[in-house]
């Protein structure tokens, strides 16, 4: 079925209809579709287009079809252009020619935008809620390990200790942020288009604000070129999601690190990992490897939108139809990338005997013992050479921190105080380090005390 075709003598062709229609993807706006027409059908029973009894029958007819939808069989034998049209038809089955008065001053350009803007602030808030899920499964795991001592990393070298909900903690940071800029996105698409016609605005008295309200939308749009035009709420959404993704990813490849043999931190859980068709020994980490790779086919729909909207002249193009697969699947990828990466964090158990030893075994106290000179009066860039040549000569004499005594450090150089020593094991000097937003036990336990309440707050 159509919506067009008074002004052509012939049909399009079966090679068009396959390369244009749309129907097999924007399916996906058939609830906010009809949701969307019963608004306005009350609206045009408003102006006095329909009559109350007619609107009661259209509104009782979208029902009907939400809940056929739901059939298996609803898109047998479509032969329809797009989601809107193979609504009609179906309205046409159930209240014949009153099917016909429902799009009195709507164009699809804006019915487009409507339901896409319905659709996604559903997918919005869905997101948001599995970033909470994500963001509650990453305090449970700190929590888990509440005193493991890891090195943390700058260059992929051992730097710093820290505690394990410290490294947690920062992802966590990351997530909320990614949680924030989804509600920021939500505002921009909660803004109702409905009665701004082809791109003129509508010919009919409607009340925008009084539909909008219906709707749930926060406000109506000023201007009605730009609503045919626009698409920005869609790119907004998929950078969202493709920062989100981003970060995912990095956590996907910490840990795809961690748990490997060469670090032996971890032990991801049997239900994220598969085995090797070949190698009876092989726990491959697939889960985090597919969340890592699907990082960057969401930034391909990010590009491909902007590659499809950037030369467009105002208002509407048929090449905007070419913006909802790519934030179908950045939806999609997002979404199951968040319930994966859920389940990897609930299934995962740290040894944390093993990261300790790596930062017992290494330097990563040198800061410590730099700062510590530094307290007792050495000036910073003398104390950072004296902790350097320290650094040297335990690499040189292959001697750990763990097996110099204090008599060694105060006879290798006089700044040292004997009392310095217990800064050789890692835990020690991360007390130094409370200050808010530092790796202290206190300010870790406040911190993770912080983001339980955080997600406390977000799920009410």
């Amino acid at each position: 079925m159509k919506l067009w075709g008074g002004r052509f003598e012939s049909g399009p062709s079966e090679i068009f209809q396959r390369f244009s229609w749309s129907l097999h993807f924007d399916k996906r706006f058939l609830e906010a579709d009809t949701r969307g027409s019963q608004t306005f059908a009350r609206e045009l029973a408003r102006v006095g287009i329909l009559t109350a009894e007619e609107r009661d029958h259209l509104l009782a007819a979208f029902d009907e079809i939400r809940e056929d939808a739901k059939s298996p069989s609803f898109y047998e034998g479509a032969d329809d252009e797009d989601v809107h049209t193979v609504v009609i038809r179906k309205l046409h089955d159930k209240v014949g020619a009153l099917a016909d008065k429902i799009h009195t001053g709507r164009s699809r350009n804006e019915q487009v935008s409507l339901d896409a803007r319905l659709w996604l602030r559903g997918e919005i808030d869905r997101s948001v809620g599995l970033i909470t899920d994500l963001a509650a499964s990453l305090v449970a795991i700190a929590k888990r390990y509440p005193g493991a001592v890891i090195p943390g990393y700058t260059h992929t070298r051992r730097a710093q200790a820290v505690l394990w909900p410290h490294y947690i903690l920062a992802y966590f940071e990351m997530f909320a942020r990614d949680r924030e800029r989804l509600l920021e996105t939500r505002k921009r698409v909660n803004v109702f288009p409905l009665g701004s016609g082809a791109l003129a605005g509508s010919g009919f008295p409607f009340d925008r604000d009084s539909m909008a309200w219906d709707l749930g939308f926060e406000a109506i749009t000023a201007n009605s070129m730009d609503v045919s035009a626009d698409r920005d709420y869609a790119m907004d959404f998929v950078y969202a999601a493709s920062v989100a993704l981003l970060h995912l990813s990095r956590l996907a490849e910490d840990w795809i690190l961690y748990s490997g043999e060469e670090y032996n931190w971890m032990e991801l859980g049997d239900g994220v990992t598969s085995g090797s068709s070949l190698m009876p020994q092989k726990k491959n980490p697939d889960s985090l490897e597919l969340i890592r790779g699907k990082a960057g086919r969401v930034f391909g729909d990010l590009s491909s939108l902007f590659m499809t909207m950037k030369g467009l002249p105002l208002t509407y193009n048929r090449d905007q139809q070419e913006c909802w697969e790519p934030l179908f699947d950045a939806v999609d990828q997002l979404q199951g990338s968040l319930e994966m990466a859920r389940v990897v964090i609930d299934t995962a158990e740290l040894r944390p005997e093993v990261p300790l030893r790596a930062a017992e075994e290494s330097w990563v106290i040198a800061t410590d013992l730099a700062e510590a000179l530094a307290r007792a009066g050495t000036p910073f860039h003398q104390a950072h050479k004296i902790a350097g040549r320290l650094v040297l000569a335990g690499v040189t004499q292959n001697k750990k921190p763990s097996e110099w005594t204090a008599e060694d450090i105060t006879g290798f150089s006089p700044e040292f105080q004997p009392d310095m020593i217990r800064l050789f094991h890692p835990a020690e000097g991360m007390k130094t380090r409370e200050i808010p937003g530092g790796t202290g036990p206190g300010a870790v336990a406040a911190a993770l005390a912080e983001a339980e309440r955080r997600v406390s707050e977000w799920r009410r």
